[in-house]
């Protein structure tokens, strides 16, 4: 199975259209993202993708904001419903800790709401001590109830 996926870390083959719906339209965390904001975060970023090597289908998305230095956060991590159950996940994210790794960065971090027994398996844990993160919400941004 593995040698149907293919990963790669170059931009150009990254589905623009296809990776704005799937996030703008059936993430839970970028529902009705613009396509412009969404190009600027691409431009930011480390951008990654997993194919299908028959077929040369995109089948997931993700992008890392880094320094390059320190830290990186890992974004928009988002498998095809249609690929799910094939180890397009465990592929994707391999990919980007194998591309990060030699920046000897100290954190990697991502937010989910999902997933995490994903995550774990690449060493992700839990926060012991949230309350040690901050956050600023940008305006318009604001989580519900807040």
């Amino acid at each position: 199975m593995p040698d149907e996926l293919v990963f790669s870390s170059d931009a150009a083959m990254i589905d623009v259209d296809l990776v704005h719906r799937w996030l703008s339209e059936e993430s839970y965390w970028a529902r009705g993202r613009t396509r412009e904001n969404h190009e600027r975060a691409m431009a930011g970023s480390r951008n990654y993708g997993v194919f299908d090597a028959r077929t040369g289908r995109q089948l997931a998305y993700a992008r890392a904001i880094t320094d390059s230095a320190t830290f990186a956060w890992i974004a928009d991590v988002f498998v095809d419903p249609a690929a799910r159950g094939r180890g397009v996940g465990i592929r994707i994210m391999r990919g980007i800790l194998d591309d990060l790794e030699p920046l000897g960065l100290k954190r990697t971090a991502l937010f989910t709401e999902d997933a995490h027994t994903l995550y774990e398996k690449f060493g992700f844990q839990r926060l012991d001590d949230p309350e040690c993160w901050m956050l600023r919400w940008g305006a318009g941004f604001a989580p519900v109830g807040a």
